[in-house]
């Protein structure tokens, strides 16, 4: 398969389990009439979550996609023949655990960012640049 073909896998099953966080979050903490910080913090806070927690779900989804990428024939002495394959491989050699290598680094990495990316979307910065009248603020 293409590079992009499992960009897109990656991406989509991340976005699958970040965005209903995210909405959910919002939903479950929205107070009326709070206050514009108040709720750019709670916003902040809930995609750090949100971004930590799809982060570290999908991790055996990526640890084995870069097992696959990274395969070089006759250097490694375990051959994967496919997803389910690697599945299989990675947790008989290696135990479940390694299907989770990185996973704390990606979280630290990934909570941060998302919370960034979902504060520029709360204060409307995309509006702002291009010209797009938003009331709500």
């Amino acid at each position: 398969k293409q590079w992009y073909q499992r960009r897109v896998r990656g991406d989509v099953s991340f976005s699958c389990v970040y965005f209903p966080l995210v909405g959910i979050g919002c939903s479950y903490f929205a107070n009326e009439g709070e206050d514009k910080f108040t709720s750019f913090m709670k916003t902040l806070a809930i995609a750090s979550f949100a971004g930590a927690s799809a982060s570290g779900l999908v991790t055996p989804f990526d640890v084995v996609k870069t097992r696959i990428q990274t395969l070089t024939p006759g250097v490694n002495a375990v051959k994967y023949n496919g997803v389910p394959d690697t599945f299989v491989k990675v947790i008989k050699n290696e135990g479940f655990g390694a299907l989770y290598k990185g996973c704390v680094p990606r979280m630290s990495v990934i909570a941060p960012l998302m919370a960034i990316a979902q504060s520029v979307y709360f204060i409307g910065v995309a509006e702002m640049l291009f010209g797009v009248n938003n009331k709500k603020y």
